[in-house]
């Protein structure tokens, strides 16, 4: 189940590239690549267009390294980039699995900072995946409807029922209406939130 999430996730990312010809076949596992629909929803982004595209790319050779060296770190572990910043998020049983997640991240060229969020817990159930897949589309839901909040600059993962967000907010308003709109979801545990604001000047350096 796990690795077909991973898959998915994966197959989204090379239709991005696809249409812009970014993709080799020395670089990537053996998947269906359907045709690229994303190009317009990248330009309206904080990030850009290049800026989205480099940060597909990263993530394209992160996964890579991943699929190459581990299945469970492929499988297992979550990963979202914004602006080279990458999010790590998931639950692994060994602590050196943890460990080696990282250190193949930092392989990929571009990336400015590694966000470690992985834990080691074995106690994962399907019942705690399905709950985190609901909270999940319940939080984009709330994102996409909320005409004050841009909600294609954020970026999701939920494990164990806590919420990671990271992505750039247009102004404090706007952090605090998702911050809200994540606390208001029921069996929430807990936010932690690495999302910048649009003029932060962390965000050039």
């Amino acid at each position: 189940m796990f690795r077909h999430r991973r898959l998915s996730s994966l197959i989204v990312t090379l239709a991005a590239l696809a249409g812009l010809g970014q993709v080799t076949a020395s670089c990537v596992p053996a998947a269906v690549v359907g045709t690229a629909g994303a190009a317009g929803a990248t330009a309206s982004q904080e990030r850009g267009f290049s800026g989205a595209m480099s940060d597909t790319r990263i993530r394209l050779e992160i996964n890579h390294y991943w699929f190459q060296a581990s299945e469970e770190i492929f499988s297992k572990i979550n990963l979202q980039v914004q602006e080279g910043r990458v999010l790590l998020t998931g639950t692994i049983a060994d602590p050196q699995t943890r460990v080696d997640a990282v250190r193949l991240t930092w392989q990929a060229d571009g990336i400015k900072e590694v966000i470690n969020e992985i834990e080691v817990d074995d106690d994962t159930t399907v019942t705690d995946w399905a709950r985190d897949i609901k909270i999940s589309q319940q939080l984009k839901n709330k994102l996409l409807f909320d005409r004050d909040v841009s909600s294609l600059n954020y970026s999701i993962e939920v494990v164990n029922q806590r919420i990671y967000l990271i992505g750039v907010a247009q102004d404090q308003a706007e952090m605090d209406r998702v911050i809200a709109h994540a606390k208001d979801i029921a069996y929430v545990r807990g936010l932690v939130n690495y999302v910048r604001l649009k003029d932060d000047p962390a965000r050039s350096s």
